[in-house]
């Protein structure tokens, strides 16, 4: 017999599901919850689900998006011969804050990790391919993340992408090793991307 009645149980278990949420984190927003008045809890309920219903992935760059294609790859302001390939859309939003970059990305929604099963065919590699052989894109930058995932996700697209005409970089190491882009500030990721530098 459980502790918690169902539904309360089901919850917790649901919430355990979320990244970087265990039982004890599970169990204390579900108490939360339980405090909040009924339309708060309504609220969140409607915005979960509105996301769901409501946004997906940008038929283009792989961005999340209401409108397909997304707002960056329809903005003609934007320099379409540079080309920054991202991990997750998240990524894409903390080099968007830096004001620093006007060209167009391509988010591969996930990086290369043996260990966890996940290779080139789980990410958006082909479609990456496919946007080079039909853009005329001069500069590709690798903007993956510098841990043990995103560096061997640049070395493998570098190699790939080597028959290209485009020069192809690597964003500077301002982020640092073990670190991740959506949580970098501007600055350092101003500075990443003015010191990416030629893969070789």
């Amino acid at each position: 017999m459980g502790y918690h009645p169902e539904p309360v149980g089901r919850l917790i278990e649901a919430l355990q599901k979320l990244p970087g949420i265990g039982p004890k984190t599970a169990q204390r927003l579900t108490f939360f919850l339980l405090k909040r008045p009924h339309e708060e809890v309504m609220a969140l309920s409607r915005a979960i689900t509105d996301v769901k219903d409501q946004i997906s992935y940008c038929s283009i760059c792989f961005n999340v998006t209401r409108d397909d294609p997304c707002w960056i790859c329809v903005d003609v302001g934007r320099d379409s011969r540079l080309l920054c390939v991202v991990e997750e859309p998240n990524d894409l939003m903390a080099i968007e804050r830096t004001g620093e970059f006007r060209g167009r990305y391509h988010v591969l929604l996930g990086a290369l990790s043996p260990l966890d099963g996940i290779g080139p065919e789980d990410l958006k590699v082909r479609e990456l391919l496919f946007r080079l052989e039909r853009e005329s894109v001069e500069e590709i930058i690798l903007a993956t993340n510098p841990n043990v995932e995103g560096e061997a996700t640049a070395i493998y697209l570098a190699k790939l992408l080597k028959p290209f005409s485009a020069k192809i970089s690597r964003i500077a190491r301002g982020v640092p090793m073990g670190g991740v882009l959506e949580y970098a500030d501007e600055v350092t990721l101003s500075k990443a991307l003015e010191g990416r530098r030629e893969v070789s």
